[in-house]
């Protein structure tokens, strides 16, 4: 990976967003869906086309364009803030899941679903870093996020699939062997849909992130494995005994892995990674593991080590 070439990247992303910005008077990040367009397609700016033509040059590879778009989307939240749910996953947490993915299925082709894939940088993190050749589709309801990801993964050239809509209510979905959310958190807000689920409240509007995880299983297939980024309260929160008790009759806990607070700003955001899969019967002890640094390389090879012990002692 070439750090010049990403910096050099950014540096004209950033400039031809902010020229479409200022002349169509949007949103950095419409203008960026807008450069993305003109970088697919021409732009009769000079300055834009110019830009463009230079980073075809460049000839980056996915991760350098994941990189450099990744920047950007760092310096457009300085500026105009995205809601907490649409910020996208730390690279360390999607070089975790990753390294679960590869792990736990044994086939070398995998169908992959994401549910709420927000801007696409989970996606092109394990598409880009996983040993495996995964048939991967996101899911997401949000217009401007669906345009922002599938506009990206064209430029990028990413073997991707985008598909909109609201991962709550029914989707003609294929079942996928991995279901993969960094789940949103809050409340759902339509009683009607929530009330066919298992986890809905009687009391209050239903978690939203509790409804996901219940639809999730729904496209998982039997032997697959759901991998989920979750609240740390998911277990002791005031809708949590409505969770355990469909988890008990429907799911099986694999796996929780605590991660550092410092990774999501305070502690009341912090969340664990929860791998399920569909009810089975084998009654394994789940690997719980506590991960402290994500940057020590000891601390990392250690879990990695530990996890491997794990799945080879259940013959996973």
């Amino acid at each position: 990976m070439n750090f010049e070439k990403i910096e050099e990247a950014y540096d004209l992303l950033l400039e031809n967003v902010q020229n479409i910005q200022n002349r169509l008077g949007t949103n950095i990040y419409d203008a960026l869906i807008e450069q993305n367009a003109a970088y697919s397609s021409g732009s009769e700016d000079e300055l834009i086309h110019g830009n463009n033509l230079r980073l075809k040059k460049l000839n980056l590879t996915k991760e350098e364009w994941r990189r450099s778009f990744q920047f950007l989307l760092i310096k457009a939240n300085q500026t105009e803030p995205m809601q907490y749910n649409h910020q996208f996953t730390p690279d360390s947490i999607g070089f975790l899941m990753t390294f679960l993915l590869d792990e736990l299925v044994q086939e070398e082709a995998i169908s992959v679903l994401e549910i709420g894939s927000g801007t696409g940088n989970l996606a092109q993190t394990i598409l880009n870093h996983s040993q495996k050749k995964l048939d991967y589709l996101g899911i997401e309801v949000d217009d401007l996020l669906i345009d922002l990801s599938a506009s990206t993964a064209e430029v990028m050239g990413a073997n991707i699939g985008f598909a909109q809509g609201d991962a709550v209510r029914p989707q003609i979905l294929k079942e996928s062997q991995v279901i993969i959310s960094d789940l949103p958190i809050g409340f759902y807000p339509d009683d009607a849909i929530a009330k066919r689920y298992q986890v809905a409240s009687q009391e209050e509007y239903t978690y939203a992130h509790h409804l996901l995880m219940e639809q999730s299983l729904k496209y998982l297939k039997q032997d697959g494995y759901a991998i989920f980024l979750a609240p740390n309260d998911l277990l002791t929160s005031q809708q949590s005994p409505l969770l355990k008790k469909w988890l008990k009759e429907q799911a099986s806990v694999l796996a929780m892995i605590t991660l550092p607070t410092n990774l999501f700003g305070n502690q009341s955001m912090a969340k664990s990674i929860l791998v399920l899969q569909k009810k089975q019967d084998a009654g394994i002890e789940a690997f719980v593991y506590p991960l402290h640094d994500l940057q020590s390389g000891e601390h990392l090879q250690a879990f990695v080590a530990d996890f491997k012990k794990w799945k080879a002692e259940h013959a996973i």
